[in-house]
């Protein structure tokens, strides 16, 4: 069952209406997707209730799961900005972490990790054993991701996940036609990033289902 929990449209930097993204999520076989668009303190009053609007679609199409990622919020502010979100009706907050192709601002890792209204911490590059463990301890998952740039520290990730007993996810972190992964995509993705089979498995079906099984119709 293919799910994919970070994804993005027209509300921030993608290039698709949340009708064809997931209309294309469901021509590749998912059984739900996340709208996550990117938000900060500017614009997230905005983005979440249109998002939110979108989880209508899954009456005709696939299971929607509004939520949003907190894009170079300042670090002190993450732990706020996760329960705005929630209040507003994300039910996926994602961090965008600290990728080594980007200029995230230091202890981003570290803020999302502890926090205990986020739910994954995407792309984190060199995230450190201590941002790790927080990250177990607060139930995060770290992100396995099939995004261009991001992805070249996903062996990283899968081994400090490993170290410390994280869960993985793998995502598509889509933002226009062609990013969305199939199964087997998705599998290339965790097993270039040195996962065996069965974490693989984990990583693309079994813990994002256990993470929304609750909002599967």
């Amino acid at each position: 069952m293919r799910i994919d929990l970070h994804t993005h449209t027209i509300f921030s930097d993608g290039d698709l209406t949340p009708s064809e993204l997931v209309r294309r999520a469901m021509d590749l076989g998912h059984a739900a997707i996340a709208i996550t668009d990117h938000v900060d303190v500017t614009n997230i009053d905005h983005v979440v209730p249109n998002i939110v609007k979108a989880a209508e679609l899954g009456s005709d199409y696939i299971t929607v799961i509004p939520g949003v990622e907190l894009t170079y919020v300042p670090p002190s502010k993450i732990d706020m900005m996760a329960k705005r979100a929630k209040a507003l009706g994300a039910e996926i907050v994602v961090v965008h972490g600290e990728t080594v192709t980007e200029p995230v601002p230091p202890n981003t890792n570290l803020k999302a990790a502890m926090s205990p209204n986020v739910d994954i911490l995407a792309h984190p590059g060199l995230i450190t054993l201590e941002e790790a463990k927080f990250a177990t301890g607060n139930n995060v998952a770290l992100e396995i991701t099939g995004r261009a740039g991001h992805n070249i520290t996903n062996g990283y990730v899968a081994n400090m996940a490993r170290r410390v007993g994280a869960k993985m996810v793998v995502n598509s972190d889509a933002h226009t036609v062609g990013n969305l992964m199939d199964e087997r995509a998705a599998m290339t993705v965790a097993v270039g990033a040195g996962l065996t089979e069965e974490e693989a498995r984990k990583a693309i079906n079994e813990t994002p289902y256990e993470m929304i099984k609750h909002l599967i119709k």
